[in-house]
C-alpha cells in the first residue's frame, strides 16, 4: 500500500470531538474528520457538497510527535445590535506536532498531495485561527498504514530533540484505523467517521481506533553533555 505523511505543526490547534455550545473542547490528536475536512478545503470542496468516495474510503492515522499543552481561551462576541453573546471557553494544544498518515491507492494520493501544495480554500488545524506551518506535506512513502507510523522518523527538527529529552521521551503515542484482520473489539470507538460537513446536516458515523505506543527512528537517546557551570574567580 502506498501512504501520504503530513507534518501537522503550527502555534495553536485545536481538533474538536466534543464542542458543544460555549465550552469548544480539544482532542489530544487530530480528529480523522478534520484532518479529511482540511483535505476536503485543499481540493475545493464546499461544505454542503457530498464527500466523493475517495475521500470516504481513506485509511488514516496519526502520531504525537510532540503533544503540545493544552491552554484555554476566554471569548467575548456581541450581536449586530450590540447585545453581548455569553462568554464562551475554547480550548488549544499549544506548539503541537503530529504525523499524519493517509493510506490510499497512489493517484488518490497523488491528487491529494497536489491539492494541498496548492489548496483552493485555506487550510486550518481544526479550526480557522489555527493556520499549519510549512513543510505541511512530507511526501509519499511505499508503507502501509501501520510501518508509516513505525518507520517514519521523528519529525522534531534536531536542535529541539535535546529539550526533549529532558522530559523523558521514549515512546510515541498512535492512533489509527483498524487493518485487515483486526478485530474491531480491539479498537476505542468515536464518532469521528466523516460523513457530511454540510452545517445544516452535518453528520458523523462511528469509527475503531487502535492505541499503541511506537518508537520511530530519531527518537534514541543521545548522550548529553556533562554539567559543568563556568567558574567564578580563579
Amino acid at each position: 500500500m502506498t501512504t501520504l505523511l503530513l507534518r501537522l505543526a503550527g502555534p495553536l490547534q485545536s481538533w474538536g470531538v466534543d464542542s458543544k455550545y460555549t465550552r469548544r473542547m480539544a482532542g489530544t490528536e487530530p480528529s480523522k474528520s478534520g484532518v479529511v475536512g482540511m483535505l476536503a478545503a485543499a481540493r475545493g470542496i464546499d461544505r454542503a457538497d457530498e464527500l466523493p468516495e475517495d475521500l470516504l474510503q481513506l485509511r488514516f492515522g496519526v502520531r504525537s510527535d510532540q503533544p503540545g499543552t493544552v491552554i484555554r481561551d476566554f471569548q467575548t462576541a456581541v450581536h449586530e445590535n450590540g447585545t453581548s453573546m455569553p462568554l464562551s471557553e475554547r480550548y488549544y494544544l499549544s506548539d503541537a506536532m503530529f504525523l499524519a498518515v493517509i493510506e490510499s491507492d497512489t493517484a488518490t494520493l497523488e491528487a491529494l498531495r497536489d491539492s494541498l501544495m496548492r489548496p483552493r480554500f485555506a487550510l486550518y488545524l481544526g479550526r480557522r485561527a489555527c493556520p499549519p506551518v510549512q513543510p505541511l506535506v512530507q511526501g509519499i512513502v511505499e508503507h502501509d498504514l501501520v510501518e508509516a507510523l513505525t518507520q517514519t522518523p521523528w519529525l522534531v527538527p534536531q536542535d529541539q530533540r535535546r529539550l526533549a529529552q529532558f522530559k523523558d521521551v521514549s515512546s510515541l503515542a498512535v492512533a489509527r484505523d483498524l487493518v485487515s484482520g483486526e478485530d474491531p473489539a480491539d479498537g476505542d470507538r468515536v464518532r469521528d467517521e466523516p460523513e457530511t460537513f454540510d452545517p445544516h446536516r452535518r453528520r458523523h458515523g462511528w469509527r475503531a481506533v487502535k492505541r499503541y505506543r511506537v518508537s520511530p527512528p530519531g527518537l534514541e537517546p543521545e548522550s548529553l553533555p556533562e554539567h559543568e557551570p563556568q567558574p567564578f574567580g580563579d
